[in-house]
């Protein structure tokens, strides 16, 4: 990479751990330009405008969800066994969230009621990995491992409930075993939507789910 765009992805670096802590909103010229012992002259020469960086800082964070989560995750059998490898490295992403804050969760809270470009970059993203979850429901469905009468949009829900409800619990209300209650819920959504006709995935193929792989080069059909 050449100096600028050295330059450029520290910038990038820098915004998306400030906006972590104190939301898109809170990201600012002055505030970035200071971190990064920079002039804001010289942070403008990098983005347009604050709302190009905060468009980027999006992208970025999509970007890093994708290599920490997705793209390991598809790496797995088609199947239960890839949701659940989607979920467990979903929650240990959050864990590791716990004490910087989400941008697709605070950003929901920020934008909820704000139409514009950041919105909608927020929205598509996010809606990218629900069709992810929706996706890997149906082909769990199709390989006879969860049951076909299953409303997809409704465990999509019920996932991402979990997911909502240990940001809240972890990061707000500070309850130690917040980590633990969202598997242990996510353990018996898939128990009550299980084929009974299908065994079980062992406790060994669930903990290789769990480990963090390279990032696959492709997405997966």
């Amino acid at each position: 990479m050449r100096k600028g765009e050295l330059t450029r992805a520290a910038i990038l670096d820098m915004a998306l751990e400030l906006s972590s802590r104190d939301g898109l909103e809170g990201l600012t010229i002055g505030l970035l330009a200071e971190k990064m012992k920079m002039s804001k002259s010289g942070v403008f020469a990098h983005f347009g405008s604050r709302e190009d960086l905060q468009i980027e800082v999006v992208r970025l964070y999509h970007h890093r969800f994708e290599q920490e989560v997705f793209y390991p995750s598809i790496k797995e059998p088609r199947g239960l066994q890839r949701l659940q490898g989607m979920f467990a490295r979903w929650v240990k992403l959050v864990s590791v969230e716990i004490a910087l804050g989400c941008i697709y969760i605070s950003g929901a809270v920020e934008y909820d009621d704000r139409p514009g470009a950041i919105r909608d970059h927020l929205v598509a993203m996010v809606q990218a990995w629900r069709d992810a979850l929706h996706r890997c429901i149906n082909q769990s469905m199709e390989m006879g491992h969860l049951r076909s009468d299953i409303n997809v949009e409704q465990m999509v829900y019920e996932i991402y409930g979990l997911i909502l409800a240990l940001h809240h619990d972890a990061r707000f209300l500070k309850i130690p075993g917040s980590v633990e209650r969202a598997q242990a819920g996510f353990d018996r959504l898939i128990d009550s939507y299980r084929n009974p006709q299908v065994p079980q995935i062992s406790a060994s193929a669930k903990t290789a789910s769990s480990k963090t792989t390279k990032p696959a080069a492709n997405k997966a059909a």
